[in-house]
């Protein structure tokens, strides 16, 4: 299924879970009476539910606010808004004390600092993933 497609499945199914017919002429009243710019079509609200459109992102904030889900997940899915909560939960839950202070310092630094230690970081984080550890060669200072 393309994304259209998709959007005019949720779409569909809110105005199910909202209590109204699927139906253009239902959706052309209802989203009008809402939304203060230039009404829309029927053709328009036809291509949203047919899939052949998507309706741009302050409409679909229209459209959400009147359904009562969601504007990313109307417009997404819910497996997207899931990836995302999932990635903010590691986020959260991996982060200390000292990690969320040395971000906040990373973040004082003028850009090109921040630069160099991102790339110290990544280098860092590169040699890791890789398994391999770095070769520590002694140097010997001659005495005398």
């Amino acid at each position: 299924m393309n994304e259209k497609a998709e959007f005019a499945k949720r779409l569909s199914d809110a105005m199910t879970q909202a209590g109204y017919s699927v139906r253009p002429v239902v959706l052309e009243r209802e989203f009008n009476t809402r939304y203060w710019g230039r009404s829309v079509t029927m053709q328009a609200v036809r291509r949203w539910l047919r899939g052949e459109a998507i309706p741009s992102q302050e409409k679909l904030q229209v459209l959400a606010e009147w359904l009562k889900v969601e504007p990313q997940v109307l417009r997404f899915g819910e497996a997207v808004r899931n990836a995302v909560q999932r990635q903010k939960q590691r986020w959260d839950e991996g982060i200390g004390h000292l990690e969320r202070e040395t971000l906040e310092a990373f973040l004082k630094l003028p850009a090109p600092q921040r630069k160099l230690v991102r790339e110290v970081i990544l280098t860092f984080a590169k040699v890791h993933s890789a398994g391999d550890e770095p070769e520590v060669k002694t140097i010997r200072i001659p005495t005398q």
